[in-house]
C-alpha cells in the first residue's frame, strides 16, 4: 500500500487513468527522451558515488557475477518454454525482452528501497548494465536469425548493444561519480539528489500514458503469451532470490537482482530486435512487456518482491 501511495507512483496510475479516458493529455517525445537520459544520469552519479566510496569488494564482485548469470540463465528458459507454441523468432524476442531488464523499474524500485530505508550498494546500477545485452545476444543465436554470417552480425549487434546511448551515459555517469567522489557529490546533489524525485513521477506519468495506449494490444494476444507475461516475471525473481540465498547476498542487492530478473525491457530491446530478429512480430514482445508487465512490476512487483526477500 505504501508504494501505491508513493507520489511518483500515484502519477504513473493517474497517467493510466488519462490514457484509458483518452484525453489529449500527453508528453512531448522530446521531454521524454530527456527525462529518460536524466533518469540514467543521476543514477549513474549516485552509482559511482557510492561506488567511490565502498571500492571494489569480493561481495560487490559476486553481486555483478550473479546479475551476469541470471541475464544468460533467464532468457535460454524463456526460449524453451516459449518455442512449444509459437515460432522461433518470436519466442526468442519475447525471451530477449524478459530476460533484459527495465532501468524505469529498477530506478522505481531503488526509489522505494530509499523510502523504506532498506540499503544496497551504489555497484547494483552496474549489475542493472550487465544485464541488458546478454539477452539479446542469445536470441539471437536461439534463433538462427544471423544465418550464414553470423559471426560478423552478432559482433555488430553486441557493439550496438554496449555503445547503445542511454547505457553508455549510465555507465558514464557512474565513472564520473567514481572519479569525483564526495566532493562531486555535494556538487551535484541539486541534479541528482533534490531533482530526482519529480523527474521520476513526471516520467512515470508519460509511462502511464504509454500503457493505457498498448494495453489494447495485449487483449489480442494468445493466452499462452499472457499466462507467460504475468507468471514468467515472479518465477523469475524466485530464482533471482535462491541464488542470492545459496551466494550469501544482502537483503538490498537481493531484492534489486530479483526486481531486475522480473522485468522486461521495453525500450533498448524492442530497438536493437528491430534490427536483430526483423521476422519476430514486435507487437507481441513490446505489448506484453509495457503493457502488461511493466505495470505490475511498479504496482504490485516491487513491495511484493521486497516482502518475499525479507521473510527469507
Amino acid at each position: 500500500m505504501q508504494n501505491i501511495l508513493d507520489p511518483a507512483i500515484l502519477f504513473f496510475i493517474f497517467g493510466v487513468f488519462a490514457g484509458a479516458v483518452r484525453s489529449n493529455l500527453e508528453i512531448p517525445p522530446a521531454i521524454t527522451k530527456f527525462l529518460s537520459l536524466y533518469l540514467l544520469m543521476a543514477l549513474g552519479l549516485k552509482g559511482g558515488f557510492a561506488l567511490q566510496k565502498s571500492g571494489l569488494t569480493i561481495d560487490i564482485a559476486k553481486t555483478l557475477s550473479i546479475a551476469v548469470m541470471l541475464a544468460i540463465i533467464v532468457p535460454i528458459l524463456g526460449y524453451f518454454f516459449l518455442k512449444k507454441k509459437l515460432n522461433n523468432y518470436d519466442a526468442a524476442a519475447i525471451a530477449a525482452t524478459y530476460g533484459s531488464v527495465s532501468a524505469v523499474t529498477f530506478i522505481t524500485a531503488s526509489q522505494f528501497l530509499d523510502l523504506n530505508q532498506i540499503s544496497y550498494g551504489g555497484h547494483m546500477a552496474a549489475a542493472m548494465a550487465l544485464m541488458e545485452s546478454p539477452a539479446i545476444i542469445l536470441a539471437v543465436f536461439l534463433a538462427n536469425a544471423a544465418k550464414s554470417n553470423k559471426k560478423g552480425n552478432s559482433l555488430n549487434l553486441l557493439h550496438k548493444s554496449f555503445t547503445d546511448g542511454a547505457q553508455l551515459l549510465l555507465i558514464g555517469a557512474m565513472i564520473v561519480g567514481l572519479f569525483a567522489g564526495s566532493t562531486g557529490e555535494r556538487i551535484m546533489a541539486p541534479f541528482s539528489i533534490d531533482l530526482f524525485k519529480g523527474m521520476l513521477a513526471f516520467f512515470l506519468l508519460d509511462m502511464g500514458l504509454m500503457v493505457a495506449k498498448n494495453f489494447k494490444q495485449v487483449l489480442n494476444k494468445p493466452i499462452y503469451v499472457l499466462v507467460y507475461g504475468i507468471f514468467a516475471p515472479p518465477v523469475h525473481a524466485l530464482l533471482a532470490l535462491i541464488i542470492c540465498k545459496i551466494a550469501g547476498v544482502d537483503l538490498g542487492e537481493t531484492i534489486l537482482l530479483m526486481i531486475l530478473s522480473a522485468s522486461a525491457s521495453y525500450i533498448a530491446v524492442p530497438a536493437a530486435l528491430k534490427y536483430a530478429l526483423p521476422q519476430a512480430n514486435p507487437s507481441l514482445y513490446f505489448g506484453m512487456s509495457l503493457g502488461l508487465t511493466f505495470p505490475i512490476n511498479i504496482i504490485i512487483g516491487i513491495p511484493l518482491y521486497t516482502f518475499i526477500a525479507k521473510l527469507f
